[in-house]
């Protein structure tokens, strides 16, 4: 464990027993996953009335079955996505070398070679736990992740333990521009969640995304525009069971700078439309259980431009 990371006293008991569970081989986890998700699903019902509503608004030309069908699908993504985040907290570089696959790893790699940052935009589509790690130990330059830390700290320091143990280096949300700033020369990758919600405060764009009204954060889009750096789209697809493939699509090569205005944030845009293919191609591989769509738009807020 990195010695930067420190453990309550309190919660070394849980400590042990979760990194025991992650020296199970994942196929055994798998089984733990299928028994999870029959209580998940069956017994408490965690946000079932979110996953279905969710499901029923972003696919409003799906029959109440196809959506029911869906739901029992992300249930059980989401207890492998559990366990397989618990199995990161033990996995070698080699088996998640087996586990997951870049398709085009030298669209990524021609931009790192350049000399500068390259800011990837993804998701909480199939297991985005592993995606850095998995970066970690295939690329041949630092890979980081921006993060927004927990309340438990227990849970932060879990979690943070997990996501760096191959390699991988975390930047706290709140601390982005200052590192961003310190290290703007430094090639490297720098890995955000670009899916999740706003607080209303800091909502700054609004587009239509599964037919629904739906603010975006811009953190990537003014990173990218401030100091030139070029954003790819991380697409991941689960192929089979605790297997995934990673394909990158370019945004912006940051050659060309795409200037934001008050109505209009292209490269944001740009990620919520391949954002919407990846769901669309697999509804039941993307994170349902949060409530996206908490926050209403104004009215007399600017439609987006397409």
């Amino acid at each position: 464990m990195n010695k930067d990371i420190k453990i309550p006293p309190l919660y070394y008991p849980l400590w042990f027993f979760l990194k025991g569970l992650s020296l199970l081989p994942l196929p055994v986890l798998h089984v733990l996953s299928d028994f999870l998700y029959s209580v998940v699903y069956y017994i408490v019902g965690y946000r079932k009335k979110v996953v279905l509503q969710n499901l029923r608004n972003a696919f409003p030309e799906k029959s109440e079955q196809e959506i029911k069908q869906i739901a029992k699908g992300f249930y059980k993504q989401l207890a492998d996505v559990v366990v397989e985040t618990l199995k990161l907290s033990s996995m070698s570089a080699e088996e998640m070398r087996r586990r997951i696959t870049f398709t085009n790893q030298y669209l990524l790699d021609d931009l790192v070679k350049q000399g500068t940052p390259v800011l990837t935009m993804g998701s909480h589509a199939a297991n985005w736990e592993w995606v850095l790690p998995a970066g970690a130990v295939q690329f041949g330059f630092p890979t980081n992740g921006i993060y927004k830390s927990l309340h438990n700290p227990f849970f932060e320091a879990y979690m943070l333990h997990t996501r760096s143990q191959l390699g991988a280096r975390l930047i706290e949300m709140k601390d982005t521009s200052r590192d961003f700033v310190r290290n703007r020369k430094v090639p490297r990758v720098v890995a955000m969640l670009s899916d999740q919600t706003p607080m209303r405060s800091e909502i700054q764009y609004w587009t239509t995304f599964l037919h629904q009204d739906t603010p975006f954060y811009v953190g990537a889009e003014k990173l990218s525009n401030m100091f030139g750096y070029p954003v790819l789209y991380l697409d991941v697809q689960r192929t089979s069971r605790g297997h995934y493939t990673l394909t990158f699509e370019t945004i912006t090569d940051g050659t060309q700078p795409k200037p934001a205005t008050e109505d209009h944030y292209p490269i944001t845009e740009e990620f919520a439309r391949k954002l919407e293919a990846t769901i669309c191609r697999s509804p039941a591989d993307y994170l349902w259980t949060h409530k996206r769509w908490k926050h209403k738009r104004p009215e007399g807020a600017s439609q987006e431009a397409f």
